[in-house]
């Protein structure tokens, strides 16, 4: 007669509930593992502390909220940041950071971009360099933004934010990761990132390398489409496509023993796109090359000696921008100077810069209730090498053109310039009463070039209950001239050696409700006014821009339950330029952002966001139409199963296919119609890790 099992089957199955039930983590250990650790930032005084209480207007996002938002690169992540907008330029459709509504054309320089603490400011442009582009998210392991300005702790180009991103050590990578992933536009990467331990050292080593066609949406008119109107020619490409493609490689070192680290980093862009061309006029077949090393080596200890910690930083970076094919600014048969060329316009400006940096940094806790932090450096920057090639010069304000030549020593776009800079700064924590802490700081700096600037940041945070933080801010930044911008030597508009920094001043006022257990809500008010804008001016660049702008930002996470999170924040702002009392146009005066994430299965989360972009005024010129508002909606699919498993991800950017345009340039002439931006999209992702 046969035995039946159940009963032991059924004992079984409840010590099994049992014991899981028993091992289930709590609700904040299941929120901390899928967004990761929101609670801390660094960015804000240069040490870690609780996010609600740094004297900043400040974002954190984390490796585990960036996969579950399906992010592919990093200008997908910026666009979710309060007060952050990610436009386009038509130049090599690089993206421009636009925050609280501070925007400067073809060029991103009033934003300072950090990987780990350190500029990626390039010389030419003063930005972040044209290579910026496509950058994978897969070895981030937090980026930390301040909304406002920063000169007094990071210095030049902090102006009106600073975006740190910070990479994964060994403690974040343990073990090792294989991953692809393969999307619209033909779009491919793979990756692989360890980390682990050698004898006594920490190791982090990330390599990561892709491709892509491209968007190929179509560009209805250029600046080539105005010329044949007026010269009686046929040249123009448009209607045409962008050209937005590239091949990629990505790779980061991370070694740590003890108290020392050594980083290197390696960003190669190859067969770049023009985007909707250099010059506004179509040049599909041009291509941009761009390599970028940087390393550093850092000591710290926290406990130098009794209430002292001491650190030092020593970096390079070297950054190359080429053409392998030289760049048709214009057609073939495009009217140059009253005259036919049948090669067109060409140009080909080529640059080599190499950037050493020495900073030292010591923090006294010896007096009651203070926190005084020193710090000093040396910048030597140098632009060390240009090369011109082009058939072009000018002759009395007139474009003569001729053969294809080297002109890097009778016309250059450029020539080699260098520039120093020595700073000093100190900035005081000090925790005068409870629950009320007040943050002083100012720093100086001495350019070599134009001379010495003077920036001071003071806030004032009260911890007004146990669930209530309140700020009062302030802070003075300033934007260093780029060597373009001071010694560029172009057919369009010519560099000054006179100019000086552009400046600003921020005001503001911010909150963090802990409104519930379940609910936080973060609110902050800003008033800037800016001065010395940089800007050309009847082809010689001058300090004449001066603007003020005011705005909110309104964020809010709602822990509905263990499975449902529901998070948002609305930016309103409105700049004016002072000198026409009009709208200084471009950045949307309204921008929502909304998101839900819905965990089921215990390892599988489905993520949709909805992002709302509107009111985008013309500059003062531009006669057109405001830009159009345009809504975006966007879904992922992502499981994590943990250590030595595989891990899916799928999303869909753009479900909808919505119309998006970023605004071109005034008067508009150039590129009438905006520039499109992309279409629906669909990714997928397959990671393994052992």
């Amino acid at each position: 007669m046969k035995t039946s099992n159940r009963p032991t089957a059924f004992a079984l199955l409840a010590l099994a509930w049992i014991g899981t039930a028993a091992a289930q983590p709590t609700e904040e250990e299941e929120l901390a593992l899928a967004y990761g650790d929101q609670s801390t930032v660094s960015i804000a005084t240069g040490r870690s502390q609780p996010l609600s209480k740094a004297p900043a207007a400040a974002t954190v996002i984390t490796a585990e909220e960036i996969a579950a938002m399906g992010a592919t690169n990093i200008d997908e992540v910026l666009e979710t940041v309060p007060g952050v907008h990610v436009s386009r330029t038509a130049i090599r459709y690089i993206a421009t950071y636009v925050i609280r509504g501070v925007f400067n054309g073809q060029t991103n320089p009033q934003v300072l971009l950090l990987q780990n603490g350190i500029p990626l400011t390039t010389m030419f442009s003063g930005d972040k360099g044209a290579g910026w582009v496509g950058v994978p998210v897969e070895n981030i392991a937090r980026i930390e933004v301040i909304r406002g300005p920063g000169s007094a702790l990071y210095g030049a180009d902090a102006y009106a934010g600073v975006i740190n991103i910070i990479t994964k050590t060994a403690a974040d990578t343990p073990g090792t990761e294989f991953g692809v992933r393969g999307g619209s536009f033909n779009s491919k990467d793979a990756w692989v990132q360890h980390g682990g331990k050698w004898g006594t050292m920490d190791v982090a080593t990330y390599l990561n390398v892709g491709s892509t066609d491209g968007i190929k949406e179509i560009i209805k008119a250029d600046a080539q489409t105005a010329s044949d109107k007026t010269a009686g020619t046929h040249v123009s490409l448009a209607p045409g496509p962008v050209s937005t493609g590239y091949n990629a490689i990505d790779a980061n070192l991370n070694l740590a023993r003890d108290k020392w680290r050594l980083r290197a980093a390696y960003k190669l862009r190859d067969k770049l796109g023009t985007g909707a061309g250099i010059n506004s006029a179509l040049d599909p077949n041009s291509e941009g090359r761009v390599e970028e090393v940087t390393g550093d080596i850092s000591w710290s200890d926290p406990q130098f000696a009794r209430n002292w910690s001491v650190g030092t930083l020593a970096t390079l970076q070297y950054y190359t921008f080429t053409y392998p094919t030289n760049l048709q600014l214009l057609p073939p048969g495009a009217k140059v100077g009253g005259v036919i060329s049948p090669n067109g316009l060409i140009g080909g400006p080529n640059s080599w810069d190499k950037q050493f940096r020495y900073s030292g940094n010591a923090t006294y806790s010896g007096f009651d209730g203070h926190s005084l932090r020193l710090g000093i450096g040396h910048d030597d920057l140098d632009l060390y090498q240009t090369k011109t090639i082009k058939n072009y010069v000018l002759v009395a304000g007139q474009t003569v053109v001729g053969p294809v030549m080297d002109y890097s020593f009778t016309n250059p776009f450029i020539k080699p310039q260098q520039r120093r800079i020595d700073y000093l700064y100190v900035q005081d924590e000090w925790n005068f009463k409870r629950d009320w802490t007040l943050t002083a700081g100012v720093r100086h700096d001495n350019y070599s070039d134009f001379g010495g600037t003077t920036n001071p940041r003071l806030a004032l945070v009260w911890d007004a209950t146990l669930d209530l933080t309140a700020k009062l801010l302030y802070g003075k930044a300033f934007r260093a001239p780029s060597f373009n911008e001071q010694y560029g030597i172009n057919a369009v508009n010519l560099g000054n050696p006179n100019i000086k920094p552009e400046t600003i001043q921020t005001r503001e006022a911010a909150f963090s409700w802990q409104a519930r257990k379940d609910t936080q809500i973060n609110l902050s008010l800003f008033h800037y006014d800016s001065q010395n804008g940089i800007t050309p001016v009847s082809g010689l660049y001058k300090n004449k821009g001066t603007q003020y702008g005011n705005g909110m930002e309104l964020e809010t996470v709602w822990d509905a339950s263990r499975a449902l999170r529901v998070s948002g924040n609305y930016s309103y702002q409105k700049s004016i330029d002072e000198t026409t009392n009009q709208d200084a146009g471009y950045a949307p005066h309204h921008h929502l952002y909304a998101r839900a994430d819905y965990r089921f299965s215990g390892n599988w989360m489905l993520g949709s966001q909805v992002n709302y972009v509107a009111d985008r005024k013309r500059a003062v010129g531009d006669n057109r139409p405001d830009i159009p508002n345009y809504t975006t909606v966007d879904i992922a699919l992502h499981n994590s199963q943990g250590k030595k498993q595989w891990d899916y991800a799928a999303s869909v950017h753009n479900l909808f296919n919505a119309t998006v345009l970023e605004p071109s340039l005034a008067p508009g002439t150039a590129i009438p119609n905006d520039l499109p931006m992309a279409p629906r999209s669909l990714w997928l992702q397959i990671t393994y890790k052992k």
